[in-house]
């Protein structure tokens, strides 16, 4: 494993962007735990863009440009919805003790496909992994797997320090009503901001 990989990676997975957004989310607003299970549904969001590299799918996202403006175009929508839905209290900064908990299974699913409608992450799947397997290796693939193995261990790690960070500062927030409506309504913004930047990449 080289030291050029895993210094790209780090860099690439310690970035703000949708993810840790939600992890960060997940920690002030449900603690800890929910922050742990927020990363893990991150994460497994990977598997698909994974196997779409291992398996040559990202070649179509990659060349063709309706396949990636589809892609694009759901994951604007689904964080735009996570805006609308954090903006209205009904999201991932909702934080109430007469509501019931958001369920592990929500919490997990949400991050799935916050990071499954990522179009971007397969391509940089795509053109990220390939740089660190050689082309005349005769198990390319098992090269690739160990490569993302590495890559979603890392993300899985990085998230959980941040939301652990983040659950460590939650009764600070959560006491504070309006500190709470201006962080949920800054998260909000920033899911919408999120989606606009996608809306207008190209590939």
């Amino acid at each position: 494993m080289s030291a050029e990989f895993l210094t790209t990676t780090l860099i690439v997975v310690a970035t703000p962007g949708t993810g840790v957004l939600y992890t960060l989310a997940a920690g002030l607003s449900r603690g800890a735990r929910a922050s742990l299970i927020a990363a893990v549904g991150c994460t497994l969001g990977i598997v698909p863009h994974m196997l779409a590299a291992i398996t040559g799918l990202a070649a179509l996202l990659h060349t063709s440009a309706l396949a990636f403006e589809v892609m694009k175009y759901l994951g604007v929508a689904y964080l735009l919805y996570m805006a609308w839905a954090t903006w209205r209290d009904t999201g991932a900064l909702t934080v109430d003790e007469n509501v019931a908990p958001r369920s592990a299974t929500k919490v997990i699913v949400s991050g799935v496909l916050i990071n499954i409608l990522n179009p971007k992450l397969t391509i940089f799947f795509f053109a990220f992994l390939p740089q660190f397997v050689s082309t005349g290796e005769p198990n390319a693939a098992l090269r690739m797997l160990e490569l993302s193995g590495v890559f979603m261990l890392l993300t899985f790690l990085v998230f959980v320090l941040y939301g652990v960070f983040a659950a460590a500062d939650r009764d600070h927030v959560v006491s504070r009503p309006r500190v709470m409506t201006w962080l949920r309504r800054t998260f909000a913004v920033a899911f919408a901001g999120l989606g606009a930047r996608l809306a207008v990449t190209d590939r």
